[in-house]
Formats: C-alpha cells, structure tokens, sequence
C-alpha cells in the first residue's frame, strides 16, 4: 500500500530515471508474452543451412516477427491484441508476439526504446509523450520517435466498488483505500487525474492490474478501484458475476471539472446491463484507445499491419461498433506513421 504522500511517486521517479527505463517494467499479469511467445525451436534451421546452427533465425525470419505490447490480461488491450494477432498472420507475412504489459506509459518506453514494434496506448499518454510534457514521466523527455497508426474505440473510465462498502459518488472516496492501476499505466494516469479534478486527496493508493483489482475489491483489501477500458471490461464482468457491484458515475460538476482540467476527456456512457446487476446506465467519461508505432518501422511493414486489421474489422469480435477504417484517425493525437498514411490515403 502506498500512503498519499508517495501516491505519485512513480511518476516523479520516471522522469529521472527516463522514458527508455519504462519498457523494463514489469506490467499486466506476470508480462507471460501472450499467445505470441517464441517456443524452443522457432526458426530452427536444419543441419547444411548455410551452416548455421539449431536455434538460429535468418534474417528472413527476424524481419517478419514483430513484437505487440498489449496491456493487463484482465482488460481490453490483451484479447483484442491477440485478435489483432490473427488477422495479421492470416493475412501477412508476419508473426506477432503479443506481450501483457502495465500498458499505455510502459508501452511507449518500448516503443522508444525498440523493445516494442506495435504497442495499444491511451491517446493522451501519446500526446503527453510526444510533447514532453503532461506527466513527469515525459516532462522535457519527449519520445520524438513515437508515431501513431490508429485510433480504435473510447476506453470508459470505470469507478468499480463493492455495494457493501457504501460508496456511491466520487465525494465518498475521500479515506478509501483505492487501486488507481498498474505503475506506468495510462489508468493511474487518469485516475490521479480526476481525483485531483474532483478534490479527491487524502487516500491510500494501490497499484495492481485490472484482474488484481478484481480480487483486491472481493477480499476487501481495496474500496475501490479505476478500470480504463472498452466496456465490456472482462475483470469486471467476472467481478459482477459473483458480488454486488456499483458503478460510481462521473457525472454533473464532477465530469465538468476533470474535462476542464484534461481536454482530452470526452463525455460516456455504460449502457445498463453491460455489467450483472448494474441495471441503470451510468455517465462516466473516456479517453481514446490507439495504435502507435516508432518511427524506425519500415512503410511497408506499418502499411501491410494496419491493413490486415482494417480490411478484416469482420473477422474481429471486440469494439467492432467502433473499429473502422473511416474513424481510424477521430482522435488521432500525435503524427500519422507514413506506412500508416500510406494505408488510409490509398
């Protein structure tokens, strides 16, 4: 647990040490690689290749593998990233490692640092870094080489608490003990973002992935916690399944002040429903979930991805209400890949 006087403590921490030490991070739940992780023997040549020994890859290979940093397997960016997976690879030459990471912040430390050759972030995380500035972890240590690829759905900001902790309004979290979302995570990011908004400031903070969270709030080591995601979100939903759940809006004065204070917040809704028990709809508000790349990614390369995903949106099963080549670029917050532009342009 973390009191409120070192709440932000990452972040101060992160602009010191620099936006290249992120992409060592550990993130998500156990950063396990995903479906796309190298076995033993991938790209194993046999005996009179060119002499080369077992275990070895040519550069053929090395050139078609790519590496995807999603986020936390309880959240959106994981099994929508393991889609993404699919339609590439049946769809191109390329392989895709899929990594669980701490996601957004993280993600572009390996961006930056070329650990990651695809990664899914938060638009404003990429607008912060971009710039140099925002957040301490990019403050005057902007990431020139990020570039985006694609907008793709709001990522809802979710206040999730337990009925039994009798927490209803943002007001009530003043004390709580609260998991605002992995270190380096576009989720900690906002959620210090609003509370700060809403006058939110004396409370313990936490720092877990979606699914940690999850089982924080049903041992009752947490009173609440910040989920940033395309609703469904599955940790919730799993959540929902087996407790009463409550949905704190942010709504009226609340919604008004985080998005006079962050620009980049837009207005939401999750629809009653979307979660057991939680038969009413609840206003919240949302960023933008996105694509990004390096700069160092070759045209072709960023052109052949981004088709693969948007010429087979039907074949995906995830926020395909949003997911379109023609709002690919709504929200768009930093400079387009040219292999990105290339696709869109055509």
């Amino acid at each position: 647990m973390t009191n409120n006087s070192t709440r932000r403590r990452f972040l101060k921490t992160a602009g010191v040490a620099g936006v290249a030490a992120l992409a060592g991070c550990g993130g998500g739940d156990g950063g396990d690689g995903g479906d796309g992780e190298m076995t033993e023997g991938d790209g194993e040549m046999t005996e009179g290749d060119g002499g080369m020994t077992d275990g070895e890859m040519t550069e053929g290979d090395m050139e078609t593998r790519l590496s995807w940093h999603a986020g936390g397997t309880g959240g959106t960016y994981f099994p929508l990233s393991n889609e993404f997976k699919t339609v590439v690879e049946d769809n191109t030459d390329f392989t895709l490692n899929v990594q669980s990471t701490g996601a957004s912040v993280e993600n572009v430390g390996s961006l930056a640092s070329g650990d990651a050759d695809f990664a899914l972030i938060q638009n404003d995380i990429a607008s912060f870094a971009k710039n140099g500035t925002g957040i301490d972890a990019f403050q005057d240590n902007a990431v020139e080489n990020l570039q985006g690829v694609a907008t793709l759905y709001p990522e809802t900001i979710t206040v999730v608490t337990l009925a039994d902790t009798g927490i209803t309004q943002l007001s009530d979290l003043e004390g709580a003990t609260i998991n605002t979302g992995d270190l380096g995570s576009g989720t900690q990011v906002n959620a210090n973002q609003i509370l700060e908004s809403v006058g939110i400031s004396d409370y313990n903070e936490q720092n877990a992935s979606f699914s940690q969270a999850a089982d924080q709030l049903r041992n009752g080591d947490i009173d609440a916690a910040f989920v940033v995601g395309g609703w469904p979100v599955g940790a919730i939903e799993d959540l929902a399944n087996t407790n009463d759940l409550v949905i704190v809006p942010i709504s009226g004065d609340n919604r008004a002040a985080a998005k006079e204070d962050a620009s980049w917040f837009a207005d939401d809704t999750i629809p009653a429903d979307t979660y057991t028990g939680v038969d009413e709809a609840v206003e919240t508000i949302a960023v933008q979930a996105m694509i990004a790349t390096n700069a160092e990614q070759p045209e072709g390369t960023v052109e052949s991805v981004t088709g693969a995903i948007f010429d087979n949106v039907d074949d995906l099963s995830i926020k395909t209400d949003f997911i379109s080549a023609d709002s690919a670029q709504d929200g768009m917050s930093i400079e387009l890949h040219p292999g990105a532009a290339a696709y869109f342009d055509a």
